[in-house]
């Protein structure tokens, strides 16, 4: 007689479906404010001193003077001779509710999946991060920290005929590291069409040579740097927020279940309609010699540079950018239930996400896009939050976006407590309250928590804003 036990007992033995010990170096390094590389105190002038090795430039020019762009006969998209990179297109979103029911607006299309990959390595006990002092022309200060590999697929299959980017061997291929994090994330919803990079972390046991552009920083050294102005950007933020950290949590006031459930209420509740239009269709919308703009001067505006960067995989190019108008605000709402800290959650639907809605921060806004508005139609809890005690502001920043396609696009990213009469148990549709540990599960699964979350989840699992 025979029988399928022996079959289903042979080969490779089981796994853990987790490691236990992970959450703890994690907190180890988040505790660590002293490391292998520069000191807190030494980063700004390792920082500068990477400025100064270097010739970089930045100047707007006009739309003719793109070299290898244009606008495209016909649709008047404004696209890349080698049909890579990214174009810039027109969308036009129906809402149906709240007080821009619908639009239209150009948008960015970039199908290709970039690598946002952070090595890390132990030192003396210690989980260290290599980190790069790296330069895009939309920052506002050019040199930000990244991380160890920022790169587009046109990036690192050299369609630009540039050099190799460095570290990239730890992130593909089989023989890379041990596997941290690695999953899809969304970017910008409101400026991006559908784009996502995946986020990764990969621990390595072997030597790394060190490249002067990087250096090893913990957990900590880089909580500290998240509290400083326009130091850490976005994509080292993105890739930080996926880290596995434990979270001391004794309950929510939401089950797990019962979150995933109300997303995916939020995502069928919306009759989002979305529709990719051409750029030469696209309604109060206007181009000249040097920009796309909105009439009247609203939201943002479409711009090209000329780019010197002599530490790049290519030294020179021309590009175009997008440029908002005004400094955004980007807040968490807090509380404390039963001892426990949770934030107020947005489920926000914008035109560029795949799955309608992804959660984001309670306030997620540029004020001034709606000082034409009458009050109640300005969004919930940006007064409370601009208006809030200094004593009550548990974090507060101001950091940039995405410096390879955004020029100076910079948010005041803000964590404010508040108490019931400001911000109820029961708080209005489409907002929710989730602890930091249920949002840092969420993030190891795409599409759930968007970028400008991200960034304030990174702040609390590098102990930068206090729980």
């Amino acid at each position: 007689m025979s029988t399928v036990s022996g079959a289903a007992d042979a080969g490779a033995p089981l796994r853990r479906r987790d490691d236990p010990g992970l959450p703890g170096r994690l907190a180890r390094s988040a505790r660590a404010l002293e490391g292998h590389g520069p000191s807190t105190e030494e980063f700004a002038g390792w920082l500068a001193g990477r400025a100064a090795a270097h010739r970089f430039r930045v100047d707007r020019i006009p739309f003719a003077e793109l070299d290898g762009w244009s606008f495209e006969p016909g649709t008047g998209n404004l696209v890349h001779r080698s049909g890579r990179f990214f174009t810039v297109e027109g969308l036009h979103v129906t809402l149906g509710e709240g007080p821009f029911p619908e639009w239209q607006q150009p948008i960015i299309n970039q199908p290709e999946v970039g690598i946002l990959g952070i090595l890390a390595k132990e030192f003396d006990g210690v989980l260290h991060f290599l980190m790069q002092a790296k330069m895009e022309p939309g920052n506002p200060n050019l040199l930000q920290l990244s991380p160890t590999v920022q790169a587009t697929r046109s990036n690192y299959t050299k369609v630009h005929r540039g050099a190799d980017v460095k570290y990239l061997e730890h992130f593909v291929g089989a023989d890379r590291g041990r596997v941290i994090a690695d999953v899809l994330q969304s970017e910008h919803g409101a400026w991006f069409h559908r784009k996502a990079n995946r986020n990764m972390i990969v621990e390595t046991r072997e030597e790394v040579p060190l490249d002067p552009d990087f250096c090893w920083l913990t957990l900590g050294q880089i909580g500290e740097l998240l509290r400083r102005d326009n130091v850490v950007n976005m994509d080292s933020r993105t890739v930080l927020a996926c880290a596995p950290t434990a979270y001391p949590e004794e309950g929510a006031l939401h089950s797990d279940t019962e979150l995933l459930s109300w997303i995916t209420s939020e995502r069928s509740r919306h009759d989002l309609r979305v529709r990719r239009i051409p750029l030469a269709e696209v309604k109060d919308w206007v181009r000249g010699e040097s920009a796309i703009e909105h009439v009247p001067p609203r939201y943002f505006e479409v711009m090209a540079v000329a780019v010197q960067a002599e530490n790049r995989e290519v030294t020179s190019w021309t590009q175009p950018l997008f440029h908002p108008l005004g400094l955004g605000v980007t807040a968490f709402v807090t509380r404390r239930f039963h001892g426990v800290p949770h934030v107020l959650a947005h489920a926000r639907a914008e035109g560029g996400f795949l799955d309608t809605i992804e959660l984001a921060p309670t306030v997620q806004c540029t004020p001034g896009n709606y000082a034409h508005l009458d009050p109640e139609q300005r969004p919930p809890f940006l007064d409370l939050v601009l208006g809030a005690d200094p004593a009550h502001v548990r974090y507060e920043a101001v950091h940039s976006e995405e410096g390879g396609r955004f020029h100076h696009a910079e948010s005041r990213y803000l964590i404010v407590e508040a108490d019931e009469t400001q911000a109820p148990a029961e708080p209005p549709p489409g907002y929710r309250w989730v602890t930091p540990g249920q949002l840092n599960s969420l993030v190891r699964h795409g599409h759930y928590v968007n970028v400008q979350a991200r960034s304030l989840l990174a702040c609390f699992n590098t102990l930068a804003a206090p729980l």
